[in-house]
């Protein structure tokens, strides 16, 4: 075999490794972490940070909105939040959840010990626009922007991943199904709401909303 023979055997040895490489690599991306099946299960029990929320939220919303400013987590903030709320109302699906997903990721990320002094705390929406805070608390506050919306909270779940881009660092994602069943991704880290379909990079462990909670698992 010449020179030019051996050469060209090579290059095609190298293209082909790249090919197989890419169709693999595709093959990977094809196969999100969130097709996978739910366990449902409705003792909420063991999410006392996510039961808390749910208590003192319903006390927070019995505070006249003409107190705002002068009782601790409850700012003037919610006045606006309440007027964006309403005109929002009888709009399509997708603007809602566009907006909210927009107004919630304005809101800049502070972590709990700075806000707390603890690791981790999870935030009710008006304490959420007092003070800001990190990822659950940008779910939670999606989470009840879209249930004062009307969208019942069997369509939604607070999901909370392994963000695997970044070592397996658990973060929290608001996911909402849509009319159709499909699941779509709300994320302080991206501006874009999301089909799940399409994330790649998050592992689910489990999703809670008011009424449920539950297990992810791979499909049989």
């Amino acid at each position: 075999m010449n020179r030019h023979h051996k050469i060209f055997l090579t290059l095609v040895i190298y293209f082909f490794a790249v090919m197989v490489m890419c169709v693999h690599q595709a093959s990977a991306q094809a196969n999100s972490y969130f097709n996978m099946s739910e366990s449902k299960f409705e003792n909420l029990s063991s999410f006392p940070k996510w039961t808390g929320v749910i208590s003192r939220f319903s006390d927070q919303q019995d505070i006249d909105d003409s107190d705002c400013g002068n009782i601790r987590y409850h700012p003037c903030s919610i006045k606006e939040w309440k007027a964006m709320l309403e005109e929002l109302k009888g709009q399509p699906f997708e603007e809602q959840i566009n907006e909210v997903n927009n107004w919630s990721n304005k809101h800049p990320y502070i972590v709990d010990q700075l806000n707390w002094g603890m690791n981790d705390y999870w935030e009710t929406p008006y304490e959420f626009m007092e003070i800001s805070g990190d990822c659950e608390d940008y779910a939670i506050s999606k989470y009840y922007s879209l249930r004062a919306l009307g969208i019942t909270d069997d369509r939604l779940r607070i999901i909370i991943v392994q963000d695997l881009n970044l070592g397996g660092i658990i973060h929290a994602i608001l996911g909402v199904y849509d009319d159709d069943d499909n699941l779509l991704i709300l994320d302080n880290q991206s501006k874009h709401v999301t089909s799940a379909l399409k994330i790649y990079h998050y592992r689910p462990i489990y999703g809670v909303n008011e009424s449920n909670w539950w297990t992810y698992h791979p499909r049989m």
